[in-house]
């Protein structure tokens, strides 16, 4: 995986003022799990433009007032109606250590079944996966050179040396459809992204519920 460093203040103060005291002067607060102890931080927004708009995954250097703490994103949090960064949650990692994340998907080669007139779909950008960080790619490659129309490839057909895909092994990575039949499937992809984002929305409302995050995106620790 690429690496950035990025170089930011601990927190001398917590709770809701201070939080919105930060983001008056546009800084992002921020936690760090997974350590000897949370480490509460923040950091100017411009300088985490490189590793949130966009689809690379980074090990990000967290340089804290002149120690390195080697961390992850792990979630993501923009205010509902500016869509303006409100929040980074980070889990510290280490070399010894197996780590969760998520990393694009690279297509790779022409598949014969789009030569011959078929149309590509795509319904995952990035696989979640598991292990040390040394044996993390910048992305996963998926080789769709052989797929003709109707093949499809799914989670369960990959395999990485040193990663466990954690993704289910049924969900479709890209298949190859015929101009007649791709306009269903369109319809299709677009039922069950509603019902994944239902999902989705049905989890954070239980962990909302459950205490994690008050609505301005702000830690327990930080109330």
């Amino acid at each position: 995986m690429k690496r950035i460093s990025i170089s930011a203040e601990k927190r001398t103060e917590l709770g809701k003022k201070s939080t919105r005291d930060l983001r008056k002067i546009d800084h992002v607060p921020c936690v760090m799990y997974g350590g000897a102890e949370v480490i509460h931080f923040h950091a100017h927004e411009n300088d985490f433009r490189h590793i949130i708009y966009t689809p690379t995954a980074f090990i990000v250097e967290l340089n804290l007032q002149g120690t390195t703490h080697k961390a992850v994103m792990q979630e993501i949090q923009f205010h509902p109606v500016s869509d303006k960064l409100n929040h980074i949650d980070f889990v510290e990692v280490f070399d010894d250590r197996p780590v969760t994340v998520e990393l694009p998907i690279q297509l790779v080669g022409a598949a014969i079944g789009i030569k011959n007139g078929g149309k590509p779909r795509q319904r995952r950008r990035v696989l979640k996966v598991r292990g040390l960080i040394q044996h993390l790619p910048d992305a996963l490659d998926v080789d769709i050179t052989n797929a003709e129309i109707g093949d499809v490839i799914k989670v369960g057909d990959l395999s990485y040396d040193q990663l466990e895909i954690l993704d289910p092994s049924r969900s479709m990575v890209f298949a190859v459809v015929s101009s007649r039949v791709s306009k269903g499937m369109e319809m299709g992809e677009l039922e069950a992204e509603a019902a994944e984002a239902g999902e989705v929305e049905e989890k954070g409302e239980a962990h909302g519920a459950a205490g994690g995050e008050d609505s301005e995106g702000e830690s327990e620790a930080e109330s």
